[in-house]
């Protein structure tokens, strides 16, 4: 009877030890790196077999009998790696020698290191046993008590048949029925940990969603803001569209008017110039509904490329004429300089490289009321770029474009600001076909403008 009072006595005291290691795991191992938790949490296995032993029932000055043999049972189900249960055994054993060096210590150790291998190996049977875990446990549990009791019987100092007849028929029942109790005890246990992870995990994984709404949220709102600016783009796209299309339109009609009710009575001279303002206008509006064809077929991907030998030589007569007479109007300087050792020829669509310089030239005459424009022909490397470049750089002393617009400028329907297409007038479509152009070709345009310093338009071809 004294022995099942001091196994039930022994188990509280096992029961304390495990809730003060929870206490010292969960506010002070928890948060450490995973290699000192796990090494943590042996030592405190360790711990709670020498604390067994230190509240054991001394049968003797030397001779103990305690439920050491519960933190062993502890590790076999918590580890999943079979040397981890041996070292909490072996360490279990080890504690013993801090009672007292005698045979009754060293027949402890033994035994403790005995049942750490076998504990070892049912660790590994356990994680190939698909049985339940009552099934498991009460295999574990009886397979270590009778073993502990045969260890006792050959390597322990007590007469093997008085402790045959008069301990083990007490101590082996009641170590099998509170190691239940206390495998029981850890399983409930283990439950409640398990559900505060899951909940971790699901508070975790609700703040990550949260986070994530958020951003999207913040996407969606500057996407809103886009399709605001977008719209209100449009809207202003469209009424600078409809006056640039009514001014031509209304001079053509006007002018076809006046020449049907007074052809007879007008002279000759003054006929010729009503055609070429008609021819001029004609002229105007045939350039803007070809600026939206172009942006509609870039848009759905039908814009043909036609790639073939392009002499760099033959660059400034495209443009040279077209601009000289604008630029005495404007008494602008206008220079053309090509670098000398360029090679003669690029491949390339001639349409659409004379299209994009001619609207990167028409812009910077545009937008520019003193000064010079210039058009500069050279061979560049770009270090983060493969190969070598041509580079068509259109620089102008006109009003600049502020930092804040380098980014949208370039998008269809829209100028740096709504006052320049009052101003100035253009459809804002110039730029957007000029760079959607450029990358069909193989290349791409950059821009260097401050507001009020004039700009440069760089158009970067592929030499090859």
């Amino acid at each position: 009877m004294e022995f099942s009072k001091m196994f039930v006595q022994n188990m509280a005291v096992l029961v304390t030890c495990a809730y003060i290691a929870n206490l010292i795991y969960k506010y002070a191992i928890y948060r450490a790196p995973d290699i000192v938790k796990y090494i943590g949490s042996v030592m405190l296995l360790i711990v709670g077999g020498w604390a067994a032993t230190l509240f054991g029932f001394r049968l003797s000055e030397e001779v103990i009998f305690d439920m050491r043999i519960v933190p062993l049972l502890v590790a076999v189900f918590v580890y999943r790696r079979p040397p981890i249960v041996f070292a909490v055994g072996l360490g279990i054993g080890l504690t013993r020698f801090a009672f007292g060096w005698s045979e009754a210590a060293l027949a402890g150790f033994i035994n403790l290191t005995i049942l750490g291998i076998v504990g070892a190996l049912l660790n590994i049977w356990l994680r190939r046993c698909n049985w339940s875990f009552v099934r498991q446990v009460a295999v574990v549990i009886v397979l270590l008590n009778i073993l502990n009791c045969v260890n006792i019987t050959i390597f322990g100092v007590i007469p093997p048949a008085y402790y045959l007849t008069h301990i083990m028929p007490v101590t082996l029942p009641s170590s099998i029925l509170l190691c239940g109790l206390f495998a029981f005890i850890l399983r409930d246990f283990q439950k409640d940990q398990q559900r505060a992870l899951e909940l971790q995990r699901a508070n975790r994984l609700l703040q990550e969603q949260t986070e994530e709404l958020g951003k999207n949220k913040i996407v969606l709102e500057d996407r809103a803001k886009q399709l605001l600016l977008a719209s209100q783009y449009k809207s202003e796209f469209l009424a600078n569209m409809s006056h640039e299309l009514r001014t031509p339109l209304n001079s053509i009609i006007n002018l076809a008017q006046f020449i049907s009710d007074s052809a007879e009575d007008t002279p000759s001279e003054e006929m010729a110039r009503y055609g070429q303002l008609i021819h001029h206008s004609g002229e105007d509006l045939l350039k803007i509904i070809n600026d939206i064809l172009d942006l509609s077929k870039v848009e759905a991907g039908k814009l043909e490329i036609v790639s073939e030998d392009v002499s760099l030589a033959e660059v400034p007569g495209w443009v040279g004429p077209y601009f000289e007479l604008t630029a005495q109007r404007k008494q602008l300087a206008f220079d053309i300089q090509v670098e000398e050792g360029l090679p003669d020829t690029i491949r390339s669509d001639p349409h659409r490289l004379q299209q994009i310089l001619r609207n990167l030239l028409a812009n910077a005459f545009k937008f520019t009321e003193n000064g010079r424009v210039e058009l500069n022909i050279y061979k560049a490397e770009e270090p983060l770029l493969k190969g070598e470049w041509i580079v068509f750089a259109v620089r102008d002393t006109g009003i600049g474009i502020a930092t804040e617009k380098h980014f949208t400028i370039f998008e269809a329907f829209q100028q740096a600001d709504s006052t320049i297409g009052k101003k100035y007038g253009g459809t804002g479509l110039g730029l957007s076909i000029s760079r959607d152009l450029a990358r069909l070709l193989g290349g791409f345009i950059r821009m260097e403008s401050a507001e009020g310093k004039g700009s440069t338009f760089s158009l970067f071809l592929p030499l090859v």
